[in-house]
């Protein structure tokens, strides 16, 4: 018999003030919780559901099993951690508010530029430097397809493909992350001025890769796949509940993360929108995200084009799904997710700054009240 617990925020205001000061802040970040669901899970059956809100969260965490007891206190500190800024080289990014990731593919099936960034390396850079114009803090540099039925590319060709555009986004300053599950990729881009590694596989495909990131002492992004050892990563999930088994396996891969000597303040998590998952799997896991500060990393959100959109706009093409990439960056900001991988770096920014100016505005939406 196996119990697990899980506390999900799912009370989400604009700030202390509105509750009274019977909130937390998430993260560090900008948004507040005032509610939560605390969820007892045996043998992937979930048995009992309690809610709570900041002062009887005491209270309801007593009516759990010794088993769990430890955990639940444990994601109870977690979800109001304040995550330190990352270093990613010489660049520092703070995660006190979203952070936009500008994506620049250099594969010849990409599905959002048709490959044009690998057979034009100037159209690439230019591309690159309007992104960090526009405000991206970091630019994601891949190589290798990871869409459905994509083949696994040899190392040799990755290199190739990624070290031109590492080196030209490095050298204008930016803040560079290479989007690779290969160790071997990693050490390359690394050295060619990469400060970051975005693994799909969660550091599972390659087992030396977990060695080359501890060894590198960069920021590093474990994304969730259910292909067993990062290799099939569309490959049948056969979820019990895609929420809870997606927060178990990220909590799986940050710990093989950690027994490897990767520092626990370089581990950003990612939940994998659309990597061997459903519409609706897709759809629950963007609306639990708040549950996943409960692991004490910051977090990533890559649904940016992703078929998801389409399915829920008529079969809109990928360059017609701008709109629906914003609503979902957008529901990511509300959740707390610190960083958003993105096409749309422009749009996305000044959603964002709207966003933003929202919520600063909210701090004091009840200033007039008496004390």
């Amino acid at each position: 018999m196996t119990d697990r617990v899980y506390i999900r925020p799912i009370g989400l205001v604009p700030g202390l003030q509105s509750e009274h000061g019977n909130a937390i802040r998430l993260a560090g970040g900008m948004v507040y919780a005032s509610r939560f669901a605390v969820i007892l899970r045996r043998d992937g059956k979930i048995i009992e559901r309690w809610l709570a809100s900041p002062d009887t969260m005491s209270e309801t965490l007593g009516q759990l099993p010794e088993t769990v007891g430890a955990d639940a206190l444990s994601q109870w500190s977690d979800l109001t951690l304040a995550h330190a800024p990352l270093t990613i080289g010489t660049r520092t990014v703070r995660l006190d508010q979203p952070q936009i990731m500008g994506i620049l593919n250099v594969t010849p099936d990409s599905f959002s530029d048709g490959g044009r960034f690998l057979t034009d390396a100037e159209a690439g850079r230019e591309h690159a430097a309007a992104m960090v114009e526009a405000g991206a803090a970091i630019i994601d540099i891949g190589g290798e397809s990871t869409r459905p039925g994509a083949s696994t590319l040899w190392e040799g060709d990755e290199i190739e493909r990624v070290l031109p555009a590492v080196r030209a986004c490095a050298a204008m300053g930016a803040a560079v992350s290479i989007d690779t599950r290969k160790a071997a990729v990693m050490e390359a881009a690394l050295a060619a001025g990469a400060g970051m590694v975005n693994d799909v596989s969660g550091l599972a495909h390659d087992r030396r890769s977990r060695e080359v990131v501890a060894h590198a002492a960069c920021p590093v992004v474990l994304m969730h796949a259910p292909g067993a050892g990062g290799d099939d990563l569309h490959g049948a999930s056969g979820y019990d509940n895609v929420v809870f088994d997606v927060f178990d396996a990220l909590r799986e891969r940050r710990d093989v993360a950690l027994a490897a000597g990767i520092a626990r303040s370089r581990i950003i998590l990612d939940p994998g929108i659309g990597f061997g998952k459903s519409l609706s799997d897709n759809l629950a896991l963007i609306n639990a995200l708040p549950l996943f500060h409960a692991l004490g990393q910051p977090l990533l959100l890559g649904a940016s084009r992703k078929r998801t959109i389409g399915a829920l706009s008529n079969e809109a093409p990928v360059e017609q799904r701008l709109g629906g990439s914003v609503a979902l960056a957008l529901e990511g900001m509300r959740a707390g997710v610190q960083l958003l991988r993105v096409h749309d770096v422009f749009e996305t920014v000044q959603a964002r700054n709207v966003w933003r100016g929202l919520r600063d505005a909210a701090l004091t939406d009840f200033s007039d009240l008496p004390a």
